[in-house]
């Protein structure tokens, strides 16, 4: 259900974040402990009442979420007594009526935001101020509020109140769907944020999501210290993910694969460091030698200062808007707790904890030098992206690039194909159609998304770029993981059994399905795996690529620990922190498998700019994957895919119980791994 509020929350501007501190004023209600004593014991004695703890905890719930402008306390109590369900059977019709509701507003809002937002998203043409200015409207901002000033969201909230984390794991096997549903009703008035600062951060977000999808760098521009070129003129990459990507690409290339991979490091640094020239970012007019880090125009040279710690501020921004927010959240008080104990139900420190004793495991070390073996040299910072143990690596990147573009020349080439893809996977003829009918294929102006529907009867939108030349292979890549987004959002909408249960537990559950699809686009392409013990070489990659994430994750984590420690830094003053945050990272996790210390690669990733605490969800997509990939193992995957995805949004280690029948773990893939190495 947090999933589908989110889309309230979506939006891009160009304009700065308001500065809300000054200007609002919120009236805060103290219902007195007498009152709210009173009110449970008089509707204890009201026929029909049987669910004492849920009549408590409703009372309870809605005085934290009463101000003073919704009455004094006799109000509140003659609200109670009034509104208060005991019949179970009107109480279930109730929820019926308030989800279809609910999936009809937050349906048609992710619609209007989706064509709002149409002109960013989309490469379908130049991009005016207007278009920035629809995109950063939020129409759903005030619904919430809204819902308080006409008292539903009271109404909902007190016969359906909020469960925490820590009661949630405690349900067990004879909680019913259904009353898993009416749990997650409660999940929607949790807190009683002013629609200003839900509205302020929206815009804070997407002001960093503009920043970084406008963030290319001209490759044919790039200039080596002798004043030679090493990528095509026409070649433009986002940051990170077209850069990683391209390092990626170049393991099968023996001529200048190195060379590239080194430019493209130094690219990244350059970034990090805010010593990247500005007028070079998104410019095709000026070249730029990297490494000695001049800029030339017309073949001389030219002064140009440096981005103003533009990428930190961003940050900085995203900060203070969910600071503002804290107050208002008195179950969780930080954007840490909400990120990982409200939206990813997993506290931050079992996170950690778990992220740092998978990076500490010795198995690393052992796939660090096989690496080195089959790069013949030692490794280097960038090699956290080495991509040699997938077949594709093996494969020339033209060759890719030439049967992606001859296949998919547009994206609607890619959206007729879609339904062989699926029979390819094992899903029916029928029922790939009836996928495939509910997604649209979009080209996108940034490096791709998926997008669901929030309800029944509109379509999940895949976005990719897809130049003139037609669909490359990162392309390609990038569509076949949003493809498994696509089909995730479709079955948990679709099939599951109550519209508060849409979706997965958190992200990481819909990455996993991502990385599984992406893992088959050389088989979906019709190309035969030629390379001899492909599950250990898989089993290796996803140890590998596993440490990667799980390292920026920290990161991302650590980053946010300082700022709500050193709450008025400035950009400048971040900049240096994430510095060093970056090399306390290599040095404790990466510097013993690498033999170099004190690296900055971690700090490259852009979603710590556009979409903070996002990247822990990708370490748990891939143990997830993990997990899920061995049970599919000599099973039907469309089925079990089906079945699993069924589940919709319980807790994440009921879900994973109900998926594979056992708890989420790294120790599945660390055994595996060690039957890899030997």
């Amino acid at each position: 259900m947090k999933r589908l509020l989110m889309i309230l929350l979506a939006g891009i501007s160009a304009c700065t974040t308001p500065d809300t501190k000054n200007s609002l004023t919120v009236s805060f209600s103290q219902i007195s402990e007498t009152t709210i004593k009173q009110t449970i014991d008089i509707l204890k004695l009201r026929k029909g009442v049987s669910d004492l703890a849920r009549l408590e905890k409703g009372v309870k719930h809605i005085s934290t979420l009463w101000r003073k402008e919704d009455g004094d306390d006799q109000v509140f109590m003659t609200f109670c007594k009034t509104n208060f369900i005991a019949d179970e059977v009107e109480r279930e019709l109730f929820f019926e009526k308030v989800s279809k509701n609910l999936e009809s507003l937050l349906g048609h809002f992710n619609k209007i935001t989706l064509d709002l937002k149409e002109n960013i998203d989309l490469n379908n043409g130049p991009m005016l101020d207007i278009d920035k200015e629809f995109s950063g409207y939020s129409v759903g901002a005030h619904l919430l509020s809204d819902l308080y000033t006409n008292k539903i969201a009271f109404m909902i909230a007190l016969n359906f109140p909020y469960y925490s984390l820590h009661e949630k794991e405690k349900f067990d096997s004879s909680v019913s769907r259904k009353a898993w549903a009416m749990a997650r009703l409660g999940d929607v008035f949790v807190s009683r944020v002013p629609a200003e600062l839900d509205q302020a951060a929206s815009r804070s977000v997407a002001d960093a999501d503009l920043y970084i999808s406008e963030y290319n760098i001209e490759m044919g521009k790039l200039l080596t210290e002798a004043g030679t070129t090493l990528f095509p003129d026409e070649m433009v990459l986002l940051t990170h993910w077209n850069l990683r990507d391209e390092i990626k690409a170049n393991y099968g290339n023996k001529e200048a694969g190195k060379e590239k991979q080194e430019m493209i490091y130094k690219v990244m640094e350059q970034i990090i460091n805010q010593e990247i020239p500005s007028k070079v970012i998104n410019n095709p007019n000026l070249q730029w030698a990297p490494f000695s880090n001049k800029v030339y125009e017309n073949k001389r040279e030219i002064q140009c200062t440096r981005e103003p710690d533009s990428r930190y501020q961003q940050i900085i921004n995203n900060f203070k808007a969910e600071q503002a927010i804290d107050l208002f959240n008195p179950e969780m008080n930080t954007f840490i707790s909400r990120k990982f104990s409200g939206e990813m139900e997993i506290p931050q420190e079992e996170v950690e904890a778990l992220f740092d004793d998978y990076l500490r495991s010795p198995q690393l070390a052992k796939i660090g030098s096989i690496i080195e073996k089959r790069v013949e040299r030692a490794l280097r910072p960038y090699d956290i992206w080495y991509d040699g143990f997938k077949t594709r690596s093996t494969i020339p990147q033209e060759d890719l690039n030439a049967r992606t573009t001859l296949r998919y020349p547009n994206p609607k080439a890619f959206e007729a194909d879609m339904p062989r893809m699926l029979t390819k996977l094992g899903w029916s003829k029928e029922k790939g159609e009836f996928f495939s009918n509910r997604i649209t294929v979009d080209p996108a102006r940034g490096s791709g998304h998926a997008w669901g529907a929030s309800m029944k009867g509109e379509k999940a939108h895949l976005r990719t770029r897809i130049p003139q030349t037609g669909m490359d292979y990162k392309g390609y890549n990038i569509a076949v993981h949003e493809f498994g987004h696509n089909i995730e959002q479709t079955i948990s909408l679709y099939d599951v059994d109550y519209y508060l249960l849409n979706g997965v537990p958190n992200t990481a559950f819909t990455e996993a399905l991502a990385f599984i699809f992406q893992s088959r686009d050389l088989f979906l392409l019709d190309m035969n795996n030629t390379q001899q013990n492909q599950e250990q070489m898989n089993t290796l990659d996803t140890g590998w690529s596993l440490m990667e994430i799980m390292g920026v994750g920290m990161v991302d984590m650590k980053i946010w620990k300082w700022l709500y420690a050193h709450p008025e830094s400035t950009a400048a003053d971040l900049k240096i922190a994430v510095q060093q945050i970056t090399k306390d990272v290599w040095n404790t996790y990466f510097a013993p498998v690498f033999g170099i210390k004190d690296q900055l690669i971690l700090g490259i990733y852009s979603h710590m700019i556009s979409n903070p605490l996002y990247l822990a969800a990708y370490s748990y997509g891939q143990i997830i994957e993990f997990q899920l990939e061995e049970y599919l193992v000599g099973k039907n995957f469309a089925s079990e895919t089906e079945r699993i995805y069924q589940q919709g949004r319980l807790i994440p280690q009921r879900w994973m119980e109900g998926a594979v029948g056992s708890k989420i773990s790294v120790k599945p893939i660390l055994n595996k791994l060690d039957n890899a190495l030997n």
